[in-house]
């Protein structure tokens, strides 16, 4: 299984190895800035972006949410890859459009299928975003699931393997994946819904905790960038 992927990543490091590293990335394009990328519309099926982005050669960058943003609004599946551990930012990242977010601590070997996965139409939960998720839904901010949904995602948000759940629920692993994609999918587009200050109470964060990086309705860049406006509305090719 193949894919082709443009990689936005300040570190050079990230952008000369990861095609060398991950064999199933046809990797079309890798370059330091969303700016960049725009400008070139690659033709890809994934773009793996890295949410800190600003540095001292390229201060004015957008990056995180904005980032994200300006992306999928050209039509762009998003996989974040980051060294970011905090589930409300990453919570915001899904909320803002990405489909999946991948941690930077993986192995390469499942990294690399994470990639694959989004890249194919699924979607990449963490599991810090998972429990997240699960206490959302039981504080009743999140009220699209049905029971037996409900039930996998508690499964998932305590660790349960996908072998695990369905020997409890007498189900096929293969259906049960089914579940999981519709689950994530319903979440995250539910999550563009709240308001920080209602993941700020459902949290017990203090007020204004999350407003430098949650999406905000009707913004199409978001918060968190420090830069120029989107570029031209051109869909990539």
């Amino acid at each position: 299984m193949t894919c082709r992927a443009a990689v936005v990543d300040d570190a050079s490091v990230i952008r000369d190895s990861i095609g060398l590293l991950m064999p199933g990335l046809e990797v079309v394009l890798a370059v330091p800035t969303v700016e960049e990328l725009l400008r070139s519309r690659p033709e890809c099926d994934v773009v793996v972006l890295d949410l800190h982005l600003a540095n001292e050669s390229q201060p004015d960058v957008r990056q995180g949410v904005a980032a994200i943003r300006a992306l999928t609004a050209r039509g762009y599946r998003v996989c974040v890859y980051s060294q970011e551990e905090r589930r409300f930012v990453l919570a915001a990242c899904l909320a803002a459009g990405a489909s999946g977010v991948v941690s930077k601590a993986l192995s390469t070997a499942r990294a690399e299928a994470s990639f694959l996965e989004v890249g194919a139409g699924g979607m990449v939960v963490p599991q810090q975003v998972v429990g997240l998720f699960e206490l959302l839904v039981r504080r009743n901010c999140l009220t699209v699931l049905s029971e037996r949904q409900r039930q996998v995602l508690n499964g998932r948000a305590r660790g349960l393997s996908y072998a695990q759940i369905a020997r409890r629920l007498y189900v096929g692993e293969t259906t049960l994946r089914g579940y999981w994609l519709d689950i994530t999918t319903s979440l995250s587009e539910s999550l563009r819904d709240l308001t920080p200050a209602e993941i700020e109470h459902a949290l017990g964060l203090a007020p204004g905790d999350l407003l430098e990086y949650w999406p905000q309705s009707g913004d199409v860049d978001g918060g968190w960038w420090r830069t120029d406006p989107v570029l031209d509305a051109d869909p990539p090719r």
